[in-house]
């Protein structure tokens, strides 16, 4: 173990002492305080104002950052166009009679805002607070919507193909962003079915023909409503289709691709302000990415990242897994992008022969816990204020076992990630197709036979 005396510890101290002070005390925006701590560690290393390495290291995420602030542009154009009411109106219209059907399909449309833009905080406000509409349509309460739209964030976050956490901890190893598609929606899709059953499936009634839904558009514009959606899937699928034969554009390129055809698809708006507006609710997110590349560079500069690596070296796999489980969603608290960076990063270094990628995504769900960790718990805080719900601490509690479900699936994965990588990503297509066939089976039965029995329970309970 490291020495707590040794100049990397104070240099860390410093770092993330500074960091909380500033987040806590000053009130300041987490990228602000990223950047103090990144500043106060040079100092107390004896390495005065590091410009270059402060300059180098806002520029480690600039990927990410376009990525984040073109989905963002591609998320309020189709919103505003109307494609996403019009989408979650035909889903509810198609399933009314089906409930548990369409609770689990309302919570997969509530996250793809997540999985489009890396941030929960986007899904719980734009298709979560659709989703909500129809949650409450269904007899929900409150405080079971507002579970079911943090939690979809919450996942939406680390489902493909944005999850900036993984993005974050792979810049800091070298490690690109690919491979990740599938092991993702392997931890997430199976997670968010369970946790929308648990949180809904008891308070849940048919629709009615005359319930309030989101509004549609699609008479008014038709098929052509559709057409940004379309190219962006068509873009991003005939990338990894015919990676020889279609041009590797890259997903900023097909999210604003989409954004540009928007406004000529439905709704007119206007695209200069819709997409001031959208930046306007990224720049929070871009700002923490710049802060957390200075701080992973000056960690790395004085020796701080290399020591927290070695201090973790020396625990016991089962105290090591312990620390990771209770570290990254308590840090996460402040910030799940900071958790990914300052623990993340040294957490992956440990268990580089472990299957990196399924690592990766396991460490990222336990920073996405984050959001839901009081006094911040961005995620609850947000479906509060979707739903109308005071104290956003019944949120929290509704959310508790959905939770200890994310960080199990966290931990069964990070403990078998070797054997769950095989599977996954060196195993032959057979063996993928098999095993994918049989979990959408598997859950597809659930749902089904979770159907089966709400109905068989609501006509024993009617007279």
């Amino acid at each position: 173990m490291t020495n707590l005396f040794f100049p990397e510890a104070w240099v860390f101290i410093a770092m993330v002492g500074t960091f909380l002070l500033t987040v806590f005390l000053l009130r300041q925006p987490v990228a602000l305080a990223l950047l103090a701590g990144s500043i106060m560690g040079a100092a107390v290393a004896g390495l005065g104002f590091p410009l270059r390495h402060l300059v180098e290291g806002a520029f480690v995420y600039l990927d990410t950052i376009l990525i984040i602030a073109c989905a963002m542009l591609f998320m309020r154009g189709i919103q505003a166009s109307g494609l996403l009411e019009t989408v979650a109106h035909h889903i509810a219209r198609s399933l009314r009679n089906w409930p548990t059907v369409l609770l689990v399909a309302m919570m997969v449309f509530a996250m793809t805002a997540g999985m489009a833009t890396g941030s929960s905080t986007a899904s719980v406000l734009t298709t979560g607070a659709i989703a909500a509409q129809v949650f409450v349509t269904m007899g929900l309460d409150k405080a079971r919507v507002g579970a079911l739209i943090a939690i979809a964030g919450l996942l939406g976050m680390i489902a493909p193909p944005v999850n900036i956490p993984v993005m974050i901890i792979g810049g800091g190893v070298d490690m690109p962003y690919e491979g990740f598609y599938l092991p993702l929606l392997v931890l997430t899709v199976p997670t968010a079915v369970l946790a929308a059953l648990w949180i809904g499936w008891r308070g849940i009634r048919r629709l009615g023909e005359g319930s309030n839904l989101p509004p549609s558009v699609h008479r008014e514009y038709g098929l052509r409503l559709y057409f940004p959606l379309l190219l962006f899937v068509g873009v991003v699928v005939a990338e990894r289709a015919f990676p020889t034969g279609f041009p590797s554009l890259g997903l900023p390129i097909a999210f604003l691709a989409a954004y540009a055809i928007s406004p000529l698809c439905g709704r007119l708006f206007n695209p200069v302000k819709t997409a001031v507006q959208a930046i306007h609710d990224a720049l929070p997110i871009l700002g923490i990415l710049v802060g957390v590349g200075t701080f992973i560079q000056v960690m790395t500069l004085t020796g701080a990242r290399g020591m927290i690596v070695e201090a973790f070296a020396g625990l016991p796999r089962s105290l090591f897994y312990g620390s990771i489980a209770v570290s990254m969603p308590l840090f996460g608290a402040v910030s799940a992008f900071g958790s990914a960076s300052i623990l993340g990063v040294p957490f992956l270094l440990n268990l580089l022969g472990a299957g990196v990628i399924v690592t990766a995504s396991s460490l990222s769900l336990f920073a996405s816990l984050g959001d839901l960790v009081p006094p911040t718990a961005l995620a609850g805080l947000f479906a509060a204020q979707v739903v109308g719900e005071k104290n956003y601490l019944r949120i929290l509690a509704r959310c508790g076992v959905p939770a200890l479900l994310i960080a199990g699936v966290a931990v069964a994965s990070l403990v078998g990630a070797p054997t769950l990588e095989r599977v996954l990503t060196r195993s032959p297509a057979l063996s993928r197709g098999l095993f994918l066939s049989g979990l959408g089976l598997g859950l597809t039965l659930l749902v089904l036979g979770l159907e089966w029995l709400k109905r068989a329970l609501t006509r024993k309970e009617e007279p």
